[in-house]
């Protein structure tokens, strides 16, 4: 990792939840390396803070930088982004905060890493700075978590364990939970950011949004290729599976049609499906009631603070709740051949310890120079900007990612 720019990487936002678990699970995996890792942030004393504690639980700490950088300051955005290789940002919602750091990211040609699940943010940045981080060489790369690498990753595993010239089918059933794989679990599993990105996302503008984009992403598919979803409905799971399948509109589906439209190994025709998978008709009665209730309290604003309210950014689970959660995705994949096989993403607490290791590996393989990375510039995927150079890494970090059938 060498570089005329004073860091390697660059994690902004680390005084908060999620950043400070990406800035200790960088720390652990560089050190003794050559690289060179900043904390930034909008508070010097915060950061300075951050830093000491972190020395208690990783040696080495002590020597990372520090960048004062805040959203609503374009220039100190700018001195950011010319700073370091790799901008890993974990400031949310993005919608509200992210599009400083992607136009400073685009415009220094720094590569740039988050964990938004907001498709309209992905989308507002590809038409606003697309063309300006192809220009500079940045490689800009949304949902690097738990949304949405398990996906992209795992279905681009599975697309080749098929031949390379047949329509392919892959449909995803997501399962996690702890002790309580229920909305108890779920409720302590969450953090406040994420809680206040999940409730911006509950409006019908982003659900028209979503389907907008997908028809947009099969309309731009090339000749002769053809890429769509999937049928949505409630069903059984398959045999491989079991239990209940219950359709997930998330940031997930575009990403995954995104890296397949622009790769000729997901075949002349590739569907995609992404699911929840619950164990049972009234597991899937109380999520159903559950998303109601919330999506129709999202809409009035007295409401949609209440909600807000119940938690605020910077609070998350416990290091004993995160402990206990874990996650698997089953891709079922299936050939117009007749060929078929399964395929299997697993791990532990989804939310919080495995996206601060995806986020912390990808920031990795776009920084060291041993990694075989695609020739690619602009708006990408994680697929289409690492290929296969993450999956041995996340391979290392614990994360399950294997043929089982």
């Amino acid at each position: 990792m060498a570089d005329s720019r004073t860091h390697d990487i660059a994690v902004f936002g680390a005084t908060g939840f999620t950043g400070r678990l990406a800035a200790a699970y960088l720390l652990g995996r560089m050190r003794g390396r050559e690289a060179r890792l900043a904390l930034a942030g909008r508070s010097r004393a915060k950061l300075e803070a951050l830093r000491r504690a972190l020395a208690v639980e990783q040696p080495g700490a002590e020597d990372a930088g520090l960048v004062r950088a805040d959203v609503g300051d374009a220039d100190s955005l700018a001195t950011l982004a010319a700073s370091a290789r790799v901008v890993l940002t974990t400031v949310g919602p993005y919608l509200r905060y992210g599009e400083g750091v992607v136009a400073a990211c685009a415009a220094a040609g720094a590569d740039y890493l988050d964990l938004t699940g907001e498709g309209a943010f992905a989308e507002a940045m590809a038409e606003r700075h697309g063309a300006a981080a192809r220009a500079s060489g940045a490689r800009i790369v949304h949902a690097c978590g738990f949304d949405s690498i398990p996906a992209d990753v795992g279905a681009r595993f599975a697309v080749g364990q098929l031949p390379a010239d047949a329509p392919l089918d892959v449909a995803a059933y997501v399962e996690s939970g702890g002790d309580h794989p229920d909305w108890r679990g779920a409720w302590h599993s969450i953090s406040g950011g994420t809680w206040h990105s999940a409730i911006g996302f509950l409006r019908p503008s982003e659900i028209l949004r979503a389907r907008r984009s997908i028809e947009r992403i099969a309309a731009g598919a090339p000749p002769g290729r053809s890429v769509g979803l999937l049928p949505a409905r409630l069903r059984r799971a398959p045999a491989a599976v079991g239990g209940w399948a219950l359709p997930m509109p998330t940031i997930d589906r575009e990403v995954v049609l995104r890296s397949a439209a622009a790769l000729p190994r997901y075949g002349p025709r590739f569907r995609y499906g992404h699911h929840l998978r619950l164990g049972s008709l009234a597991a899937v009665a109380g999520a159903g009631a559950a998303a109601s209730a919330l999506f129709a309290l999202a809409q009035l604003p007295p409401t949609r603070r209440l909600l807000l309210s119940l938690k605020q950014p910077g609070e998350g689970p416990t290091a004993e709740e995160r402990a206990r959660n874990r996650f698997r995705v089953v891709f079922v994949a299936s050939a117009a051949d007749g060929s078929g096989a399964v395929v299997e993403v697993r791990g532990g607490d989804p939310g919080y310890g495995d996206t601060a290791k995806m986020i912390g590996e990808a920031a990795l393989c776009l920084a060291d120079d041993r990694d075989a990375l695609p020739d690619a510039a602009g708006m990408l995927t994680p697929v289409l900007a690492m290929g296969d150079a993450l999956l041995p890494r996340l391979r290392a970090a614990g994360i399950a990612i294997e043929r089982v059938a």
